[in-house]
């Protein structure tokens, strides 16, 4: 098995900068836009996003939830092994509002799918918008694209996209691994 490093600290650092900057320049003051990290490691993008907003742009007011999107896959029970659920936490009301969906990586799409029947649960938004950090370009199953993305990557389908969190794996780092 190989591991390629495609970002490190300082260059994941730099990307959530950018795309910090490129929500403020679409949504100003956040006043009718809202921010979901999707379960299970979307939350984390969201987190820095939101640490970058607050810290930097001095936007107090950001509402950010966080959306299990467990029993709305497809695939909920295909698998051999059970699927946990997480958490949702989203203390805010979504009616008319612009949800920014946030995640890691953006694979095959079904993840975002899920997520928009999920949302349905809290409301009905005025629009849907999508962030990825990472955006698998040529793995997709249904027609999903980001609305901000990080980086684009070319990754054949044994290859796995992994992003590290300081938070629970010890570093900030985005690997490209093959078998």
């Amino acid at each position: 098995m190989s591991r390629k490093v495609l970002l490190d600290s300082n260059q994941l650092n730099i990307i959530l900068h950018r795309l910090a900057c490129q929500l403020v320049e679409k949504h100003t003051d956040f006043k009718n836009t809202v921010l979901v990290g999707i379960q299970p490691r979307g939350i984390y993008v969201a987190n820095r996003i939101e640490k970058i907003l607050k810290e930097e742009y001095g936007l107090d007011s950001i509402k950010t939830g966080q959306l299990d999107i467990t029993f709305y896959r497809d695939d909920f029970r295909r698998g051999e092994k059970p699927l946990e659920a997480n958490k949702t936490r989203i203390d805010f009301i979504v009616e008319d509002k612009c949800v920014v969906f946030i995640d890691d990586v953006l694979y095959t799409g079904r993840s975002i799918r899920a997520a928009l029947t999920a949302i349905q649960s809290f409301g009905r938004p005025k629009e849907i918008e999508l962030l990825s950090l990472i955006d698998r370009r040529f793995s997709r199953h249904l027609p999903i694209q980001p609305d901000y993305n990080g980086r684009q990557v070319d990754a054949i389908n044994e290859e796995k996209v992994k992003v590290s969190w300081m938070e629970n794996d010890g570093e900030d780092a985005v690997y490209l691994i093959s078998k």
